[in-house]
């Protein structure tokens, strides 16, 4: 996490975003610019919370670690989202871990600053509300993915989220390189369950094996089984 000096970039998301409109009164001499490096965390569960923050550029994974020290995938975020909306508002300590797993932007407001300015401001609570039925939605929906779908929905659409872009011989390749136990910890199944399922992507000739990662060789196909299930 690092504070970065770039008010003319800031304004342009604060535009894209429409964020300023969010409050009643003009909240842009409290915002700060925050970059994280892939890998990094926006936030843990169970730590303090110091920031508001509005995501808005990059990609992001969610996921809840349970009583037995697994994980436990939620979504993705890739677009616009607000982190900390309920942390702010109930307790201050974070409920999920949210890993940036590209580099990414957030605009920051300071606890200090949301607790003196905005907890007061019915405009801005009735867009935490509004923030907080879409989380209470999306997290009924997640609840159904991981027990109803089956892994190989769910498998397609972790690779798609989480695959990077490869030079190879002059030409970019889609590959998933992951370490597969922690995969298999958040897709909530066994490792061997994932292997198999890798292995029939590959035999249906989706993805195929290289050196230490899997190549995306028909992406068309892996779209259709994703459905873009863990997006939020």
């Amino acid at each position: 996490m690092e504070k970065i000096d770039g008010l003319r970039l800031m304004e342009i998301y604060i535009s894209k975003y429409n964020i300023n409109e969010i409050f009643t009164y003009d909240m842009k001499q409290f915002m700060e610019l925050i970059i994280f490096k892939k890998n990094e965390y926006i936030c843990r569960d169970g730590e303090v919370i110091e920031y508001l923050f509005f995501f808005v550029k990059g990609k992001a994974k969610v996921y809840t670690t349970l009583s037995n020290g697994k994980s436990l995938l939620l979504c993705f975020y890739e677009n616009f989202k607000i982190l900390g909306d309920l942390e702010i508002i109930d307790c201050e300590t974070a409920s999920t871990n949210v890993q940036v797993i590209e580099e990414s932007l957030c605009i920051g407001i300071s606890k200090e600053n949301v607790n003196k300015y905005l907890l007061t401001d019915s405009k801005f609570l009735r867009f935490i509300c509004s923030s907080l039925s879409s989380k209470l939605n999306r997290c009924s929906k997640n609840s159904s993915i991981n027990l109803l779908y089956p892994l190989e929905n769910r498998l397609a659409s972790y690779i798609l989220a989480t695959a990077e872009k490869k030079d190879n011989n002059s030409k970019e390749n889609i590959v998933l390189n992951g370490n597969l136990t922690e995969i298999s910890e958040l897709l909530g199944t066994s490792y061997r369950h994932l292997l198999r399922t890798i292995n029939t992507l590959c035999i249906k000739g989706i993805i195929r094996k290289r050196d230490n990662y899997y190549e995306i060789i028909d992406e068309m196909s892996l779209r259709k089984l994703a459905s873009d299930l863990y997006m939020a």
